[in-house]
């Protein structure tokens, strides 16, 4: 029983300290780890050298992906690609279902960018699509943002899944995350457009900041100031060329070989290491570099890309030092025994990430911690295969979006940019993450019951 209640402390401790003393999660982490290495009493001129490893281990591969899959992000919001992905969408899609057309184009645009940013890009084209179909600002808010929220939380190569994938092991089979969780993030991203449908015919007050809310003459104005827009195919490349090459890495190892072990194999393996897959997609992210001199603006956009990455990278590497240590000590044995006769098994990580992101706000760092936090326990948990492996990533991921509230940037974010009452985001977007992550939960236990 000691050995859990050092575990609770130390959770209470990265709660505390990045909450209330400001502290920045990486160091919270860090402090963590050299606390469980004291705690569960190792050898003290081995913690040192756990730590080490543990930042060392997880941002050896994953590091790059990270850097590379933040430059292609911040490429295509500076160019306009997300514009051009929304307005492809709405011609596909039409204006007869305005709550489904806003959730897809944000469930594709979190894929590449940050939910918070790419929630500032559309904000206008989602209130000029609001004026124009006569549909409540609330809803349409609501459906945006659950439908980038939605993505944010499953899908590589954002950061927050990139970095539990490595956590757990499956660096070399994002692949399987990726297909898995395009499924679980569309079925919770429409999850979020019913519940934001219970606005669309009410008459909801909003913020008066004495500015107009912005309608289409608004939208185009925004539009203009990116210049010409890139095509279709040139804004959908540099993220959907890497994950079906990932994913094509996937199918060509599965153990069937499906394209025998020859030239094809080895070509199909390679291209679809993450590292070398997004590495092509910034090469197609650069034919969107619109400047007279291409070289400085990939040069700026490679340094905001890695400005933008610095913290996540420190932050999984700490989750991972944190890991180790957790993995050198008796901890797992004794959690394993007990927790395999509770059956609980996927609901102990989501639970774990949905106390901790509801407590810090968060999503990256309830995902980072609650993977390194949960790595050792995959044996004891039933969960140590490659299939139970992806689906314990999900389970995180849903707990990492239950819920988003006012200690969450993102929750802001949406507030002031749909001009909402908080009271109102307590009940639309709050509400809305609730329902998102228990149906996120739900879906992945009944993939359980397939799968493993």
């Amino acid at each position: 029983m000691g050995l859990v209640l050092i575990l609770i402390a130390l959770i209470v401790f990265i709660v505390l300290a990045t909450t209330r003393f400001k502290l920045h999660p990486f160091l919270a982490l860090l402090g963590a780890a050299l606390l469980a290495g004291f705690a569960y009493q190792l050898p003290v001129l081995e913690i040192a050298g756990h730590i080490t490893r543990g930042f060392g281990g997880i941002l050896g591969y994953i590091g790059i992906v990270i850097v590379f899959g933040t430059i292609i992000g911040v490429i295509l919001e500076r160019s306009g690609a997300a514009i051009t992905m929304a307005e492809t969408v709405i011609r596909l899609l039409g204006e007869r279902f305005p709550t489904l057309t806003v959730s897809i184009i944000g469930y594709l645009v979190s894929i590449p960018v940050f939910c918070d940013s790419g929630y500032v890009i559309l904000n206008s084209l989602k209130n000029a699509l609001a004026a124009r179909m006569k549909v409540s600002v609330v809803a349409m808010s609501v459906a945006l943002a659950t439908g980038l929220y939605a993505t944010h939380t499953f899908v590589p190569p954002t950061p927050g899944p990139i970095a539990a994938a490595g956590n757990l092991g499956l660096e070399s089979n994002l692949g399987l995350v990726i297909l898995v969780g395009l499924v679980v993030a569309f079925i919770t991203a429409m999850a979020g457009m019913l519940w934001a449908n219970r606005f669309i015919g009410k008459d909801i007050e909003l913020e008066d900041d004495g500015a107009p809310i912005m309608d289409s003459n608004d939208y185009q104005a925004m539009r203009d100031s990116y210049g010409e827009l890139p095509s279709p195919v040139k804004a959908f490349a540099p993220i959907f060329v890497p994950i079906v090459l990932i994913c094509l890495g996937t199918v060509v190892n599965l153990p069937a070989r499906p394209v025998g072990e020859g030239a094809l194999y080895t070509l199909g393996t390679f291209l679809g290491q993450p590292i070398f897959a997004l590495a092509i997609g910034l090469a197609l992210a650069c034919t969107l570099l619109k400047s007279d001199n291409k070289r400085q603006e990939l040069h700026d956009r490679v340094t905001e890309g890695l400005v933008a990455a610095a913290p996540i990278l420190l932050i999984t590497g700490a989750g991972g030092a944190f890991g180790t240590m957790l993995s050198a000590t008796p901890l797992g044995d004794y959690l394993g025994q007990t927790l395999s006769t509770l059956g609980i098994g996927l609901f102990m990580p989501f639970l774990v990430a949905a106390g901790l992101k509801t407590a810090q706000g968060s999503s990256t760092v309830s995902l980072v911690t609650t993977s390194a936090l949960v790595a050792p326990l995959l044996g004891q948990l039933g969960l140590d295969s490659e299939m139970g492996r992806v689906l314990t990533v999900m389970a995180i991921g849903a707990g990492a979006m239950t819920v988003s509230h006012a200690n969450d940037s993102f929750f802001w974010v949406v507030t002031q940019f749909s001009r909402m009452k908080v009271a109102t985001a307590y009940q639309a977007q709050t509400m809305a993450t609730l329902v998102q992550g228990i149906v996120g939960i739900i879906t992945v236990w009944l993939f359980s019951l397939v799968l493993l």
